[in-house]
């Protein structure tokens, strides 16, 4: 048994908030106009079908089953490598499959508001607790690598600063779709312009930490080229650039799903993005799978092992032992 650290206690409690919000009721005026005798014959023009299309099962239980892998592996490789502090992209990954179950659902009621609701605050919302994760992830490779003099942001702030903000744009997108569910157009809307604000807010915070990242590697490799080649001629699973490769390509993966977003919902819940199914998976559910898939090989407990001693730590112990042998042969000379 351990027990969490504050950043998981706060990814337990977003997982409430979101269980809540999940629940929470809509306003109370219903659409006047009749509902059609078939929900299946015309879907894009039904304004009681939320999608505007019949959820596709056969990519359903793609996504279900791929997410699903990903977070097994993910589990066990926790359990066998460490890293504990990568458990908020664990749950995120169970509560983002949770969603896409909810898609199977929707395939067969498609109307069904209830099960709209879970699988639209399920998809949107767990992808925070990826990029959570890859705030806290930057903040254990700089201390590991003894760099934290190369972060823009002051090394002992980042992963709270980066972290308070995704938890402030997350509560921010839950109040926005809480809001957006309603039944009445105006509510809607507003929700829509607050969930809007959410998304772009996180993606501007991400572009930043991005950037931050990037910067990081770049003065890393410029100003202290032996921590940057420390590992060189290693095993893949033994070389710290691995790990900041898979860093970089989820980053890639997150940044492109949030642009996609923040253009989709400028269009509304009813525009060309929102309502073809093929953006969903080609823009938004295939960037994010590969920004958590690359840590299936890449599981950062295998290169930042908990009990492992810092990097800088056997530089000096390499020139300390090295410093004394020269020692030895001058002596004996």
């Amino acid at each position: 048994m351990f027990s969490l650290s504050p950043s998981h206690r706060r990814a337990a409690l977003l997982v409430l908030l979101a269980a809540v919000l999940l629940v929470a009721p809509a306003s109370a005026k219903a659409p006047t106009i009749p509902r059609p005798a078939d929900p299946f014959a015309d879907p894009k023009d039904d304004v009681y079908n939320p999608l505007r299309y019949i959820a596709n099962n056969t990519l359903t239980a793609i996504a279900f089953s791929l997410v699903l892998v990903v977070a097994f592996f993910q589990s066990f490789s926790m359990w066998k490598w460490g890293a504990v502090w990568m458990l908020s992209m664990v749950i995120g990954e169970y509560t983002w499959a949770m969603g896409f179950g909810c898609r199977f659902g929707l395939h067969y009621h498609p109307e069904s508001k209830g099960i709209y609701i879970a699988e639209y605050l399920l998809i949107v919302l767990s992808p925070c607790a990826f990029i959570a994760a890859d705030y806290v992830l930057l903040g254990r490779l700089a201390r590991y690598l003894k760099c934290e003099q190369h972060l823009l942001v002051p090394p002992s702030r980042i992963t709270i600063f980066f972290v308070c903000s995704d938890v402030v744009t997350f509560l921010i997108q839950a109040a926005g779709g809480s809001i957006s569910i309603s039944n009445d157009p105006q509510t809607a809307l507003t929700g829509s312009h607050i969930f809007l604000a959410g998304l772009a807010a996180q993606f501007v915070s991400f572009l930043f930490f991005s950037v931050v990242y990037i910067v990081f590697l770049i003065r890393a490799w410029r100003n202290s080229r032996e921590v940057f080649s420390i590992d060189q001629g290693k095993k893949w699973y033994n070389d710290w650039r691995i790990l900041g490769v898979a860093l970089f390509i989820s980053c890639i993966g997150i940044l492109i799903r949030s642009v996609y977003r923040t253009v989709e919902l400028s269009e509304g819940y009813v525009g060309h993005l929102a309502t073809t199914e093929s953006y969903f998976y080609g823009l938004d559910t295939l960037p994010l799978f590969i920004a958590i898939a690359v840590y299936v090989p890449f599981w950062p407990g295998r290169f930042i092992p908990a009990l492992a001693p810092p990097v800088s730590k056997e530089l000096v112990g390499e020139e300390g032992s090295a410093r004394s042998s020269e020692r030895e042969e001058k002596a004996s000379v």
